[in-house]
């Protein structure tokens, strides 16, 4: 029998939250690389099926989806001269740390950033790269061979950035590119790439960096570069006051009116952060179906605002969840994301208005909805069959009674078996066919190398 035909019941689990209404308390049966049925309590899969997996001491969720990283940063996470600045220092300390990546150190800082993340229950991950230096300009390519080796799903966003020092940008020289050469690019890797369609697994999308390192000609060209090619725009915005600030002086503009002013207020965009919005900006990207991806720990640990998560969702923008750069969030752990999202945004809106279920929510079908998906991010008979299953063993869990709930208070941080596709990736909390020493040991010397490049 061939796996694409091959059923598996995931049976009883000790808990379960599928996104949807349905009764699934009975487990899930797969079939092939989809979900085919939603088992109730008590029941029993419709028809035979060719494999029974106990599940009970399993609690399953859909495959977390993290909308917001830099795989690259894992090379550089808790770097003593920026362990507490915030974002314009932090950026101007690291950019030139960051100009001597080489292809070597973006594949092993690829490779550290997805295994972490889906040891932490995360299917699909969007990367925004925005550096290529001189030998780094196939860095994109890099990081495709890295997801498929690894079996994720990844939207992966050519990033760019064209406004350097000199022409009253943040970033150095060294890492800004000119816009011919950033569209050319972009096109080819669309072109050989992106997959479209249910199930794809590999996606490009166009990200511009942020307002303050690529100039206006480029984010309009890029928008419509997007709408030519029907993909997806990502970028940086209102993540903090400096930004705004930025963004007046500059364009004369709110962040908001300026991401109208070059076409990008429209449902083909998500961006990275969003704190620091209006009532009147909110009901707009609300109306036009612009994404927000709220990054927690990140703005958090750079000390940058709270999104509006819950105001936001109301106005109809979908929230998605991303975990940010290694090094301004020091982690790449989507479930630990979850947690950090759902007691910051209980400080802004109370407990009773954020539960574990809406910020799980989140992190799935917000974050599929945010990357323009409808076949992942729930576990509902036809979507994905992906799915990440924690056990309650650890000491943290003992006398914790509701396992759903457990999972964010008690502080999960890994993944037991997780599925990408109707595949196991992890098994027994360990990836399949991947040396994590190895790589621990390989990633960390090429840390070292970078820095000493740097001087």
């Amino acid at each position: 029998m061939s796996e694409s035909t091959r059923t598996v019941w995931l049976k009883n689990p000790l808990g379960i939250h599928t996104g949807d209404s349905a009764d699934a308390r009975g487990g899930l049966v797969v079939a092939g690389s989809t979900i085919l049925e939603a088992v109730p309590a008590g029941g029993s899969p419709s028809s035979p099926v060719d494999e029974v997996y106990d599940a009970s001491r399993h609690v399953i969720i859909p495959g977390l989806i993290n909308t917001h990283h830099h795989f690259y940063q894992t090379l550089t996470r808790a770097w003593t001269p920026v362990v507490s600045a915030e974002l314009f220092p932090w950026l101007k300390g690291l950019y030139g740390v960051w100009a001597g990546l080489t292809p070597r150190d973006l594949e092993l800082a690829t490779t550290a950033a997805l295994a972490e993340l889906l040891l932490s229950g995360c299917t699909t991950a969007a990367d925004h790269h925005y550096l290529f230096p001189n030998g780094l300009e196939e860095g994109i390519d890099v990081q495709v061979d890295v997801v498929k080796r690894l079996g994720m799903r990844a939207t992966l966003t050519r990033g760019s950035m064209s406004l350097g020092e000199k022409d009253g940008g943040l970033p150095p020289q060294s890492t800004v590119q000119d816009a011919e050469v950033i569209l050319a690019d972009s096109e080819r890797l669309v072109g050989a790439y992106h997959e479209r369609g249910e199930g794809a697994f590999v996606q490009i999308g166009l990200a511009p960096c942020s307002p303050f390192s690529v100039t206006t000609e480029v984010m309009r060209d890029t928008a419509a570069l997007a709408e030519r090619l029907d993909v997806r725009l990502h970028t940086h915005l209102a993540e903090t006051i400096d930004e705004e600030d930025f963004c007046r002086e500059r364009f004369g503009l709110r962040t908001v009116d300026y991401l109208d002013s070059v076409g990008w207020l429209g449902d083909r965009t998500w961006l990275a952060h969003g704190i620091h919005f209006d009532d009147d900006e909110i009901a707009r990207l609300g109306a036009a179906g612009t994404a927000v991806s709220h990054c927690a720990t990140s703005n958090m640990r750079l000390a940058s605002g709270i999104a509006r998560a819950v105001e936001l969702e109301a106005a109809g923008v979908p929230v998605g969840l991303g975990v940010d750069g290694s090094a301004s969030n020091d982690g790449s752990n989507m479930m630990m994301e979850v947690r950090q999202a759902l007691y910051l945004q209980r400080l802004r809106y109370g407990a009773a208005a954020v539960t574990p279920e809406r910020a799980l929510d989140w992190a799935t079908q917000g974050s599929a909805r945010a990357l323009g998906r409808s076949d992942i991010g729930v576990l509902s008979p036809g979507t994905q069959a992906d799915l990440a299953m924690f056990t309650l063993d650890e000491l943290r869990f003992s006398g914790s009674h509701d396992p759903l709930a457990a999972l964010l208070l008690c502080g999960a941080e890994r993944a037991d078996r997780v599925m990408v596709g109707g595949t196991w990736r992890v098994l027994d909390g360990r990836i399949v066919g991947l040396d994590v020493p190895q790589l621990i040991a390989h990633h960390s010397e090429a840390a070292r190398r970078l820095l000493a490049r740097h001087g």
